[in-house]
């Protein structure tokens, strides 16, 4: 299955169907216009290079029409992250990959305060040398039947790389993830066959499309389906889209832990009385957020987990089974295996170890790293450097990143556990992370990141009665605010670094 060709039959089957509607823009498009405007871009595409292209643009109907452009042009999108340091980002996609023209917009450019990089392509140009001519031409093109239509655009086979997609880079330099058109493909099929997803679904889209998350729930699943796709450019604007998604009764969205948090604050009772699907993922969903959703609209947050490597999902909770602290069930077709972290050995029911998954979902590999690939896969299964067990009724618990782990006077100390604690004891309205720094005694230090002043001695006292010693943090840090990457994940490596240095420079004062 090429995912292009598939977008194909879905335009032809609800051709006069609203396939878009982008609130940044106003714009709406039916199928069959999206269709044409595809075909139209994929004109100018051909012009550029052949392989691998830059995709820099909002999560809107651009992007979407870029995306399947690149593909029917026969070039691989690459999706760049615009949302911190975007000019870097671009040069490291170019660089990593071996590509010039990146695709994006001026405006985008100067709402981010990004300098243009050479290779830059803007929309605003291409749109403007379209002429009546390209739109006719276009227009045939679309008229024709879908076998013909496939003739006609780039074909190619399930397993050649569907898109480049960049690992978070929230712990190292992101790697560059080559998904294959089975590799979403079957992604798709699997989580439509666990939450029953038809034409008549409307998707709130507000996920980057640079985040495997949103790429292929909030724009590959819907194209599947026919259904429709309610697009906003900037998710942290959360009152906007609570407001989208009552007017318009969106029957699915998905966010991060931090995102959600948002529109729960943000929204009203009724706001999101039309969802059947709230999806969290990306980072561990805290009781509290969880439980606080479900109060206030009745509504229960069902927690996934994925990797981009995985085009992303590998478990979810559904309406049918819902354990919540779990991250769900395997998806079908994906298989979970727990390893133990040292021997290598599968663990039993409930034991904690290395989770390794296998199944069509999983990438091709890195892009010109055989190195990373090699140490990720090994005989067909994936290791996604997490923890995590497995119960007795097959839900999957996942309890932390290996990284997220540090030996402390030789035991293991979970950073996640500690942040899942002080996550019950805090404030509402205070965010927290937990990170480790050399320490030249013990070799490690825990700390505690909040983004509030705290009663200390209070608050030790209340994690010393649910924490072992060892794993009690050594000292409290206030940031005004946690560092985050564009899809609304911590980013561990940006606090880690402040901590470190806040740390260093104590000790020189001292």
């Amino acid at each position: 299955m090429l995912l292009h060709h598939r977008f194909i039959d879905t335009a032809k089957r609800y051709g006069k169907k609203l396939a878009i509607h982008d609130f940044s823009t106003n714009r709406q498009l039916s199928y069959h216009r999206t269709l044409i405007a595809a075909l139209l871009l994929a004109g100018f595409f051909k012009k550029y290079e052949r392989g691998f292209i830059g995709i820099m643009l909002p999560t809107s109907a651009g992007c979407i029409l870029a995306t399947l452009a690149a593909l029917l042009s026969g070039r691989i999108p690459v999706m760049i992250n615009y949302s911190t340091g975007a000019a870097d980002n671009a040069r490291y996609a170019q660089k990593k990959c071996g590509f010039r023209t990146i695709i994006t917009a001026r405006a985008l450019l100067e709402k981010i305060e990004c300098v243009e990089v050479d290779g830059m392509v803007f929309l605003e140009d291409i749109m403007a040398r379209v002429t009546t001519l390209r739109k006719l031409r276009a227009a045939l093109v679309a008229a024709l039947p879908a076998s013909l239509l496939k003739l006609v655009v780039q074909g190619g086979a399930a397993d050649d790389t569907a898109v480049i997609l960049f690992t978070s880079g929230s712990e190292k330099d992101p790697k560059a993830v080559q998904l294959s058109h089975r590799n979403i493909g079957a992604n798709v099929l699997s989580i439509s066959e666990r939450f029953s997803f038809s034409e008549m679904d409307i998707f709130m889209s507000a996920l980057p499309y640079f985040h495997v998350f949103g790429l292929t729930v909030n724009l590959w699943i819907p194209l599947f389906h026919g259904a429709k796709i309610l697009s906003y450019a900037n998710p942290l604007e959360y009152r906007k889209i609570c407001e989208i998604v009552r007017d318009h009764q969106a029957t699915l969205m998905v966010g991060t832990p931090s995102f959600f948090w948002g529109y729960l604050r943000k929204s009203e009772t009724g706001d999101f009385s039309s969802l059947r699907i709230a999806l969290v993922g990306a980072d561990k969903c805290p009781d509290a957020l969880r439980e606080a959703f479900l109060e206030k609209h009745e509504q229960p947050l069902y927690e996934g987990y994925g990797a981009t490597e995985c085009a992303p999902v590998i478990s979810t909770n559904t309406p049918e089974e819902n354990r919540p602290g779990s991250v769900g069930k395997p998806i079908p077709g994906v298989s979970v295996r727990i390893e133990n972290y040292e021997t290598g050995e599968q663990c039993g029911v409930g034991v904690d170890g290395r989770i390794l998954v296998k199944g069509d979902n999983v990438m091709k590999g890195y892009f010109d790293d055989f190195e990373q690939t090699s140490l990720h896969i090994r005989r067909g299964w994936y290791d996604t450097g997490d923890m995590g067990n497995l119960d007795e009724e097959g839900y999957l618990w996942h309890v932390g990143r290996v990284k997220r782990f540090v030996k402390i006077g030789g035991e293991m100390v979970s950073l996640v556990k500690i942040e899942s604690i002080l996550d019950k004891v805090l404030p509402e309205d205070a965010e927290c992370c937990v990170v480790e720094i050399p320490d030249s005694t013990k070799g490690s230090k825990i700390i505690a990141v909040v983004t509030r002043q705290l009663d200390e001695k209070a608050m030790m006292k209340q994690l010393a009665a649910q924490l072992p010693k060892i794993a009690l943090p050594k000292q409290f840090q206030v940031l005004d605010e946690l560092p985050k990457m564009g899809s609304g994940k911590i980013d561990f490596r940006a606090i880690t670094e402040v901590v470190r240095e806040l740390n260093s420079a104590s000790q020189r004062k001292n």
